[in-house]
């Protein structure tokens, strides 16, 4: 087992966070001009603008927590992608709205029960993080589930859409309850979030929503992982390179 400071554990747990976030958030920025509708496109925006705005908290409070000189930008724009620990969900393709929709779905479902949890952290910056995010996060999960009912309780099409997006992406989700030593380490210090107690109320509340929309979930419980420590999907790289592009292009630069 690697050893690892106070400090690290922290740092990579916030950045755990902030990835996640920065990369849903680039994910759906993907969509901006090109939405079903223009309500959607713009509902999808201000999601993306929710997710990115969390992840700059994040990344501001690791940048001081780490104390090396980096900004918040340097953080989310100089890194490598092993560098990044995401969970491999978020970096999925949009493909389809269906597969926009299941894949937001299934986040938000946990994003919430996660910042619900660490609200009660012991860190306070963490814990005023996750008061101020849950708010639109409320929104986010309501906005998404609605989807989920719309299309799957929709048109012959629209079912079947939302049924192979669900298929498609079902094995990433487990990757979102897996525990690792810097999970366990916050843990025990009262300051990080046991995200495995939180599958089975993920499960419930993703259960009654899918069978109201008349689909349903694969029996499958195979999981693939890696994301939470760097080992990533050939997606991720293509992200980063037009996340990353003007700031690596340009080093330095400001308005």
């Amino acid at each position: 087992m690697t050893v690892m400071t106070s400090q690290e554990i922290l740092v990579k747990y916030l950045l755990r966070l902030a990835d996640t976030t920065l990369i849903l958030g680039h994910r759906l920025s993907e969509w901006c001009g090109h939405g079903p509708v223009l309500e959607q496109d713009i509902a999808m925006t201000n999601i993306a603008l929710d997710l990115i705005g969390e992840a700059r908290n994040y990344y501001q409070y690791a940048a001081k927590v780490e104390n090396k000189n980096n900004s918040e930008d340097d953080l989310a724009y100089m890194r490598d992608p092993m560098d990044y620990y995401n969970i491999l969900l978020v970096e999925q393709p949009n493909g389809d709205f269906a597969h926009t929709i299941a894949r937001q779905y299934f986040f938000d479902v946990f994003h919430y029960l996660l910042l619900e949890e660490l609200q009660q952290s012991k860190d306070k910056q963490l814990s005023a993080i996750a008061e101020k995010s849950i708010k639109e996060v409320t929104y986010h999960k309501k906005w998404s589930g609605e989807w989920i009912l719309r299309l799957g309780d929709g048109t012959e099409m629209s079912h079947n859409k939302m049924q192979e997006a669900i298929i498609d992406l079902w094995n990433f989700t487990g990757e979102m309850f897996l525990m690792d030593q810097v999970d366990e380490l916050l843990v025990k210090e009262k300051k990080g979030v046991d995200v495995a107690k939180l599958q089975s109320s993920w499960l419930s509340t993703i259960k009654a929503q899918i069978t109201e929309a008349t689909l349903s979930l694969p029996e499958t419980s195979w999981v693939q992982k890696g994301g939470k420590q760097g080992i990533h999907s050939e997606h991720l790289g293509f992200i980063l390179t037009d996340l990353q592009y003007m700031q690596r292009t340009y080093p330095g630069q400001t308005w």
